[in-house]
């Protein structure tokens, strides 16, 4: 039995309330395609995608304690390779066996498990039976030096496909100097894995140094990341990961791309339910699936994940994909913090704004 509405809603205290109430009078949810059981029949069956793919996405939506909701939670774990392993796991040395994380994932209650080759790779015959694996494809290394902010690609799409997973994932770096390349590495990925019967999960990041001004961090804007939302469902990413938007207006504070008043008027407000709805409207009125990550670890993360399940929930999205904020805790902790996610897309008293 999860949480009820008045226990989600004491979670995040009186200042909070609001997000409960929030009506979106700019894109009404009548025009957007809701998450629900029949998603993948409703959805994906008029698509281009072949049988094996409905069947990956659906073994994705039917696992875990939002199995058939049309909800998602992952477990996401390759900061290892990027923020390096000592650092990742200092808090908990017991990850750094790659099993503890597939037995978080399960105990945890998700969908999937989103990690890297190496680690899905030393305990695939044991664990690819059961929970969904996805395995993402490219990392950014930071032991090179000088550092420089780019993806490489560490695994092949057959390497996902021997192994037994049902989806691939890979991020962009849009905005950067290199993410054309990324787009069409990227892009011939996810084909390979359609063609595969896998499905393709991509993480749609910004990464610019003009991006962030002295006065306010543009790689989390509304129109930035939905634009960015946009390009990746346009190479047929089938759900899309995105940091929860905190701003607006990165166009007409950068001065570049294009740009109309009525993107900051007519279809967003500052309400961050509204900011979030911009990214799922990007994604073809949610008919490509939003999960919103929940962000580093800090001093209240069960309440603060539980506000990004809120939002993305009120705002039309599919999930959350929640990675630092659990496997940096004892692990009781992060089945705790797992299951108060999840309870937000359990419960029928919290609805699309």
């Amino acid at each position: 039995m999860g949480r009820s509405l008045q226990e989600i809603q004491a979670l995040l205290g009186e200042k909070r309330k609001d997000l409960f109430t929030h009506v979106c009078k700019t894109v009404p949810k009548e025009k957007l395609h809701i998450p629900g059981g029949d998603w993948v029949d409703r959805i994906f069956s008029i698509s281009d995608r072949n049988i094996r793919v409905l069947r990956s996405l659906q073994a994705m939506l039917g696992h875990g304690r939002l199995a058939n909701t049309g909800y998602l939670s992952m477990l996401p774990v390759d900061q290892g390779v990027e923020h390096s392993a000592g650092a990742s796991f200092a808090a908990n040395p017991e990850y750094f066996d790659p099993e503890n994380i597939i037995k978080l994932a399960i105990e945890g209650g998700c969908n999937a498990v989103a990690t890297t080759l190496g680690v899905l790779g030393s305990v695939a015959r044991k664990y690819a039976h059961k929970i969904p694996f996805l395995l993402k494809l490219n990392h950014n290394e930071l032991l090179s030096y000088p550092n420089t902010f780019d993806q490489t690609l560490f695994a092949s799409v057959k390497q996902a496909y021997d192994m037994g997973c049902v989806a691939v994932g890979a991020t962009i770096y849009f905005g950067s100097p290199e993410s054309r390349r990324q787009i069409t590495e990227i892009s011939h990925a996810f084909e390979q894995a359609h063609d595969l019967g896998m499905a393709t999960v991509l993480w749609c990041y910004l990464r610019n140094p003009a991006f962030k001004t002295a006065d306010k961090d543009y790689h989390d804007a509304a129109d930035l990341t939905g634009q960015a939302n946009h390009l990746g469902v346009t190479i047929k990413a089938d759900i899309i990961k995105q940091k929860l938007p905190t701003c607006n207006g990165g166009f007409k504070a950068l001065k570049f791309g294009k740009q109309t008043e009525k993107m900051y008027t007519t279809l967003c407000t500052d309400n961050p339910i509204d900011l979030t709805r911009y990214q799922v409207i990007n994604e073809y009125m949610g008919r490509i699936g939003l999960i919103n990550s929940g962000g580093a670890s800090g001093d209240n993360d069960l309440a603060a994940a539980v506000e990004t399940a809120v939002i993305n929930k009120r705002a039309g999205g599919m999930g959350l994909i929640t990675g630092r904020k659990a496997f940096q805790r004892p692990m009781k902790e992060g089945i705790e913090l797992l299951h108060a996610v999840q309870d937000v897309y359990l419960c029928n008293g919290i609805t699309v704004a």
